[in-house]
């Protein structure tokens, strides 16, 4: 569950911007495969390399979505989307209807079974980067205008903010984390396939909104996104424990979205009019 986690602070960044990408898994699968053959070819070795490559690809397919939605202002949605299809079917195309096992990845695979100083090497890189994110987030200004940004585009285009820029880079960051996220799974699984993390967008967006994170922009902490990872991973390791069938798991999993996310939008309001009382003279 921590390679979900690091992505989850890419959607933060996303959602925080009003945004939205559903295509994130397709990169996660198109840079998993790419190192995955890679390493079957014995083109590389070296387990850093593989890493750098990974990201390096997760940040070319997160700034193409970011250019077409701030450059050509398509929607997030659609631009998502049509980069969804398009990076998954890249990613049968690397692999050229191929997978890499066990046996294929060396060394790689061992990254995930290492530890320093008694803690796993994945969830040492997860820590980082919610570390990162944390200090990126609340102690600069590209984290500040992120959130200006979030809250009204206009305002903060008046003040001097550039929000194409904003939008390109919040896209980009999540396309290198999902590069990261791509490469940490072909680890974690020992294996490079590419229907990797079919379909599972949607668990990355949910685990924000549980967090906190407004859809329409603005409001969301990093800490707020790793509570809704952390719960989102729960519920599902918990629901096959209590005996649910799969088939259930999903609804419950749905039902609690709703409800998390209608409180939220309830308790905003409570805050808006309180926020408001105080400005009547």
């Amino acid at each position: 569950g921590s390679e979900m986690c690091i992505r989850d602070s890419g959607m933060l960044c996303v959602m925080l911007v009003g945004g939205i990408d559903i295509s994130i898994m397709s990169t996660v699968a198109l840079s998993g495969m790419s190192i995955g053959m890679l390493l079957k070819y014995d083109h590389v070795h070296s387990t850093l390399l593989c890493f750098l490559i990974a990201m390096g690809m997760g940040i070319i397919c997160g700034l193409l979505i970011g250019l077409v939605i701030s450059r050509a202002g398509v929607p997030p949605i659609i631009a998502t989307m049509g980069f969804m299809y398009i990076y998954r079917a890249l990613a049968y195309m690397v692999g050229n209807s191929e997978w890499a096992g066990a046996d294929a990845l060396g060394d790689f695979k061992n990254f995930a079974l290492g530890s320093i100083l008694g803690i796993n090497n994945v969830v040492w890189v997860t820590i980082i980067c919610y570390v990162v994110f944390f200090f990126f987030m609340k102690w600069t200004r590209t984290g500040r205008k992120i959130y200006a940004v979030g809250s009204n585009a206009n305002a903060a285009e008046v003040s001097g903010i550039n929000v194409k820029n904003i939008k390109l880079l919040v896209y980009t960051i999540m396309g290198f984390l999902g590069g990261l996220g791509g490469a940490l799974s072909v680890s974690v699984y020992a294996s490079a396939q590419p229907n990797m993390q079919l379909s599972k967008e949607m668990d990355v967006i949910a685990a924000c909104v549980i967090g906190g994170v407004s859809m329409s922009g603005g409001r969301g902490s990093v800490v707020g996104a790793l509570f809704g990872s952390l719960i989102l991973a729960t519920i599902a390791k918990a629901l096959p424990i209590i005996g649910f069938e799969s088939i259930y798991q999903n609804t419950i999993k749905g039902v609690i979205i709703l409800v998390v996310v209608v409180v939220n939008v309830l308790m905003q309001r409570a805050t808006d009019k309180n926020n408001l009382k105080g400005r009547e003279m």
